[in-house]
């Protein structure tokens, strides 16, 4: 069976950091490298009993034929209609100290006991990463949870369609209920509705960022309230199969003043400069460099907050191009070039008094010669004309 994901890049990529086997126990991690597999009976929760179910995959450098996989005791049937490329399957776990112990056996007996292995540090519990310490007491454990990211930076058409659909479907659902909400109405309703027109196309609803009125607060809630003449932002995201959309529009209760004219055409204007110079060979610095070039031709009295990112199966993935922002970490792709393939989640947001919270959160693919974005309707102004 062929293998699902680029096999040389992975084995580049731990040859690169001397890692001589990988073991993977993350559910998005796991599914990427089983070729889009996840277990139903855990795909929403994990918690079973006194712990947690752990989808656990060993793989030895240049030798996929000794992979391993080792999963629910309840994977089987699944696995008979969805079969693995792994031949080396064992659907023996019940519990995270079990799946460590597990492992480590089948390390210890493939010749890897004393070894470079990598894990992800986040995303291996405590007993776990206990068992395989005390079972293994001669390997070094060291962090693979970027170079795992790294692996998936270039995104497959298939995986591309995933994201373009949910975009869509995502933006589609917004301008739904921002035209149909009636005046008064609370902000949590107002994300259960939206949950409701996203699962309608078959995504999983993730989040909805609400922010109405004057408001900066952005938590859906019966206390807050969506009135005649209010703006209204929606920051939402649903996965389908996975794959994350992502994205921010803004709407209003009648029609837009001038001020909220001209305070959205900053922010789109921000959002759109990246735009001028995507392509395939880019920097992260090239994309920010225009980015701030535009917030320097814009109003000196409002605080534009800008910042670009990875987007893919979790939020702020790989490539990531910006190390100054609020989610912290290294960002290689600053200097590096930006292949083909990749997504950005691209999103500009102003607090303005009186008016409220105005933001535009786009998805933003890089290709050979330019750029393709998902879900790139309603980005004006959306006007509810239930005034």
């Amino acid at each position: 069976m062929q293998i699902p994901f680029n096999i040389d890049k992975l084995d580049r990529l731990l040859d690169a950091e001397g890692i001589d086997f990988l073991l993977i126990n993350d559910k998005n991690t796991a599914q990427y490298l089983l070729g889009g597999y996840k277990f139903f009976f855990f795909a929403q929760k994990d918690a079973i009993g006194i712990s947690r179910y752990l989808p656990t995959l060993g793989y030895p450098k240049f030798k996929p034929e000794d992979a391993f996989y080792i999963g629910h005791m309840l994977e089987s049937q699944q696995q008979e209609v969805e079969p693995l490329w792994i031949n080396n399957i064992q659907n023996i776990q019940w519990n995270t100290k079990q799946a460590g112990e597990e492992a480590a056996k089948k390390i210890k007996k493939l010749g890897y006991s004393d070894k470079k292995i990598g894990i992800e540090f986040c995303n291996t519990p405590t007993d776990t990463y206990m068992a395989l310490k005390e079972n293994l007491p001669d390997a070094e454990f060291v962090d693979v949870l970027v170079l795992m990211q790294e692996l998936r930076a270039v995104k497959t058409e298939f995986e591309l369609n995933l994201l373009r659909n949910s975009s869509n479907f995502i933006t589609t659902s917004m301008e739904k209920v921002m035209k149909g909400t009636k005046p008064g109405t609370d902000t949590k309703s107002i994300a259960q509705a939206l949950k409701e027109e996203e699962t309608n196309f078959g995504m999983n609803f993730e989040y909805c960022l609400v922010a109405a009125g004057n408001s900066y607060n952005r938590t859906p809630s019966d206390k807050l309230f969506w009135n005649k003449g209010d703006i209204l932002s929606l920051d939402s995201g649903a996965n389908i199969d996975g794959y994350l959309g992502d994205l921010c529009r803004m709407a209003v209760i009648g029609e837009p003043t001038d001020t909220m004219i001209d305070l959205l055409s900053q922010v789109r204007s921000i959002n759109d400069a990246p735009r001028k110079v995507i392509h395939q060979g880019i920097t992260g610095q090239d994309l920010l460099e225009e980015a701030y070039k535009e917030i320097s031709c814009c109003d000196k009295n409002l605080d534009f907050k800008f910042v670009a990112h990875g987007m893919g199966m979790i939020q702020h993935e790989a490539p990531h191009i910006y190390d100054k922002g609020i989610i912290p970490y290294p960002a290689p792709y600053k200097d590096k070039a930006l292949e083909s393939g990749m997504v950005l989640s691209i999103e500009t947001d102003l607090k303005y008094d009186g008016i409220g919270f105005i933001k535009l959160e786009d998805t933003v693919i890089v290709t050979e010669n330019g750029f393709e974005a998902f879900g790139d309707n309603i980005r004006d102004w959306v006007s509810n004309e239930n005034a």
